[in-house]
């Protein structure tokens, strides 16, 4: 068996959240979009502290490696049309070979 494990670090700006509790409701809302549309992983990773960013690790599994890079750049782009609070920041990928 052969496959790709794609991986994004998402980082979001949240210019308009004031409090812990709006970065919740907004990071929690697009995790939850996220899960619902796609069939990725999707989990807050860091910054769970900072009320004004927040990083999201995204995973994909694909047995394409085309595949698993275009499923986390339409991930990415689905994120940053759901944002209501803020911005998106930095995105890094990476994609990994999986031979079982």
């Amino acid at each position: 068996m052969s496959a790709t494990i794609g991986v994004a670090r998402v980082t979001i700006y949240l210019e308009m959240s004031f409090s812990l509790k709006d970065k919740r409701r907004e990071v929690r809302s697009v995790c939850q979009q996220v899960q619902n549309r796609f069939n990725a992983a999707i989990a807050e990773i860091e910054d769970l502290d900072d009320k004004r960013v927040a990083t999201l690790g995204v995973v994909v599994v694909s047995n394409d490696v085309r595949h698993a890079d275009q499923m986390l750049a339409t991930v990415v782009a689905f994120i940053e049309q759901r944002l209501d609070l803020g911005t998106l920041g930095e995105v890094e990928t990476e994609l990994f070979p999986f031979h079982g």
